[in-house]
């Protein structure tokens, strides 16, 4: 089988590879879709914290069980080959003290497949433990459904934000995390859910979504302070932007991914006085079983947020393309033998 191997920081390569056999309580599965994040740019950039290479990338995956290893039939899951999933690409060693006190998300050994030493989805089959193998329903999209585990991820963001009805909500970035949280605010009670991004293309993006409020600066909205704001770019100036916009005993969120080595510069003074609180959001933690379900109770709009397909030919294409912050959400379809435009 074909696969996607970032060889060394800085280095991808397509490589034929043995098929893997499912070991204990593992599913084979066949790769339908695997959407393309930023933690793969920063993965194969070599700016994310214990990567191991060589590595296969993908976590955002969906696919089709092929094989069930000893120990991965009946149970909860109750797999059976043939069936529809998605994967939670989060394994955790359930013995550090995060793990034991309920921060499964921050655990010690934390390891995200295709992100730091497991194999990832970018192949045409790949394995993954039983317990983060959820089925979809037959009539579920597979290809749009490689969004539920970023949707997943903006879950978490909500679960440690404010869900108080009436709250005005400023989201900046309108690529994919930007338009889950953004649709989520709706449903978290806000009143009022703003979103600025330069590109003028990804706010049109947001207006297929029902975002109403699009800017390409905030100083172009109706008001000057939001309730909750939430930086999903990872740009310094827009999180330093992003903190100058929160009303006083407000919340802001640091959601966003941005590289290590940077710092931003806000008042500690203005945080002080204003009791302005600021939340970060690590991955997915208790969440996707939820997003399963909005996503499949049509929570978001998936159609409008899916604008390419690539084969595995054409992955350095694709993220050349999420590089330059051009078309919509991108994905992988491994299986594939033509790249598609789908919105454009």
């Amino acid at each position: 089988m074909r696969a996607i191997v970032f060889a060394s920081k800085g280095e991808l390569a397509v490589q034929d590879r043995p098929v893997p056999a499912p070991g204990y309580r593992e599913v084979l599965i066949e790769t339908a879709a695997v959407g393309i994040c930023g933690t793969d740019v920063h993965v194969l950039d070599g700016e994310f914290e214990g990567t191991v290479f060589p590595l296969v990338p993908g976590h955002e995956a969906t696919g089709v069980v092929r094989a069930l290893g000893e120990g991965a039939a009946g149970g909860v899951a109750d797999l059976h080959v043939g069936d529809h999933v998605v994967v939670n690409p989060s394994n955790v060693c359930g013995d550090c003290e995060y793990c034991l006190n309920g921060h499964q998300n921050l655990c010690r050994f934390w390891d995200g497949l295709g992100v730091v030493a497991s194999d990832g989805a970018s192949q045409q089959l790949f394995t993954a433990p039983v317990r983060n193998v959820y089925k979809l329903k037959p009539e579920t999209d597979l290809y749009e459904a490689a969004l539920i585990e970023p949707l997943a991820c903006a879950i978490r963001g909500w679960d440690v934000l404010p869900r108080r009805l009436g709250d005005h909500v400023l989201v900046y970035g309108s690529g994919t995390m930007g338009l889950l949280m953004a649709q989520l605010a709706t449903r978290a009670g806000a009143a009022s859910v703003t979103i600025v991004d330069l590109n003028e293309d990804r706010l049109q993006t947001a207006a297929e979504c029902g975002i109403e409020l699009r800017y390409t600066s905030a100083d172009d909205a109706d008001r000057a302070q939001w309730d909750v704001v939430i930086d999903c770019t990872g740009s310094i100036r827009a999180i330093e932007d992003a903190l100058s916009r929160v009303r006083p005993a407000g919340y802001f969120q640091d959601f966003g991914v941005a590289p290590a080595d940077r710092t931003a510069q806000f008042s500690p003074v203005r945080v002080y006085r204003d009791e302005v609180t600021i939340v970060g959001s690590m991955a997915v933690h208790n969440s996707f079983g939820r997003a399963v379900e909005l996503f499949e109770a049509g929570a978001i709009n998936a159609t409008a947020m899916i604008s390419h397909s690539f084969t595995l030919d054409h992955y350095a294409e694709a993220l050349e393309m999420f590089r330059a912050g051009n078309g919509r959400n991108l994905q992988i379809r491994p299986n594939d033998t033509e790249s598609r435009i789908l919105i454009g």
